[in-house]
């Protein structure tokens, strides 16, 4: 009951300033709208003048062989990949250019594929891509599907191969290999109008795919995390005030004890900056129309991480500080640095590899993907469980540091 009444007295202090409304909840929806903009008219500009597919290069040196072909011409179906054939210049330099972001990947079809393919050895694809990026898994998983259909469409014509073989027979190799491929063709074709089609839907209703690509969809999130950091700034002025005015040492002299005044303290960062959430996702939500609703307990489960992780922030921020000014200044460093480094401002998907690896060293990149796997890629409550342990585990790490440099003085 103590740590209630000590939290309550915190939210109260911090809600009688009026700068904690333009922190907490002024700024946050202002900058949202301001990065909308900006994202949306870049997203309208690249939406209307480009493929939305993401660009894959596509090599074939398997040259007149009819499962490669087959395969070439299958990618430019594809809804998610967008092939782009190289010459033997660009070939030299596939590497570089996934490494560069010049392509999402490269598929690379190698000499006798088809005759490989046919005969039953086990060949493969040369694949580049880097699976650490969401866009490099998509084209593996593209890539998978297509090759699934050759394998199935080459199997099909093989068991079709044998069953005439064994009610008519060939009279010469030849014609075996001419009923092949018309009975693979015919395998091939069926699968542009398959006996057996399925529409899915989502649960919560039909989707908009525009609203996910839009510029709100990474702002809204992005001013989410960043301003979880910034928010921190009235929470942590309190412990400071407590100890400079002599309040914490009246606080000792009281039955309430020193985990109860730390455990009080952080209950109320969390409080705070778990309302400051709920009160972006619902704008965002019901405002900039980010369709967070669609998975309400995933987005529930980041949305108690990132305020935990804030929390523990605010207080390692407080133990360390001795000024109120050293409470701004670290609070707006950590902002700066949580933000730029870790996708808030932008996708961390159009930076480079090192870019991307450096910036999900920090806990705002995960906290950045956990809620973009729901309102972005579409996927399900298993696509965050990662993200939010990683946030735990930061807590822990910050919390620890944060009772450790913590004095009551």
């Amino acid at each position: 009951m103590r740590i209630l009444d000590l939290a309550r007295k915190d939210i109260v202090q911090i809600t009688r300033d009026w700068k904690s409304a333009l922190f907490l909840v002024i700024m946050p929806i202002l900058f949202t709208i301001f990065f909308g903009l900006i994202f949306g008219a870049a997203f309208s500009n690249e939406k209307s003048s480009d493929d939305p597919r993401l660009p894959v290069g596509f090599i074939n040196e398997d040259q007149g062989g009819s499962i490669s072909t087959s395969f070439e011409n299958l990618l430019p179906g594809s809804n998610v990949i967008r092939p782009v054939l190289l010459d033997e210049d660009q070939a030299a330099i596939v590497n570089d250019m996934v490494d560069h972001g010049e392509l999402a990947a490269a598929f690379i079809v190698p000499a006798g594929y088809s005759q490989a393919i046919r005969s039953g050895q086990e060949v493969s694809l040369r694949v580049v891509a880097d699976q650490s990026t969401t866009a490099g898994r998509t084209c593996v998983t593209a890539l998978d599907a297509i090759t699934g259909r050759i394998h199935g469409a080459v199997e099909s014509a093989n068991l079709s191969v044998k069953s005439y073989q064994e009610q008519v027979g060939f009279p010469d190799d030849e014609s075996k290999q001419a009923y092949f491929e018309d009975a693979y063709k015919q395998a091939v074709s069926a699968w542009s109008d398959p006996a057996l089609k399925v529409n899915v839907e989502l649960a919560t209703g039909q989707a908009n795919i525009t609203n996910g690509n839009s510029g709100f969809t990474q702002s809204s999130a992005g001013m989410i995390v960043q301003f979880a950091v910034f928010g921190l700034i009235s929470a942590g002025m309190i412990l400071i005030l407590e100890r400079k005015n002599g309040a914490m040492s009246r606080l000792l002299t009281t039955p309430i004890s020193k985990v109860e005044i730390i455990v009080g303290h952080t209950l109320a960062m969390f409080l705070v900056v778990f309302t400051q959430e709920l009160i972006l996702v619902l704008v965002g939500q019901f405002v900039f129309r980010v369709d967070y609703l669609r998975q309400p307990f995933a987005i529930l489960l980041m949305m108690i991480t990132l305020a935990l992780f804030a929390a523990s922030l605010g207080l390692f921020i407080s133990a360390i500080s001795k000024r109120e000014e050293q409470v701004i200044v670290i609070c707006l460093i950590a902002m700066f640095i949580f933000s730029a480094l870790g996708g808030a401002w932008f996708p961390l998907e159009v930076t480079g590899k090192a870019f991307s690896a450096v910036g999900h060293v920090l806990p705002s990149a995960w906290a950045m993907d956990g809620i973009q796997n729901i309102i972005v890629r579409g996927l399900g409550f298993s696509s965050v469980l990662f993200p939010a342990g990683l946030l735990l585990g930061y807590t822990l790490i910050f919390f620890i540091l944060a009772i450790w440099r913590f004095k009551f003085e």
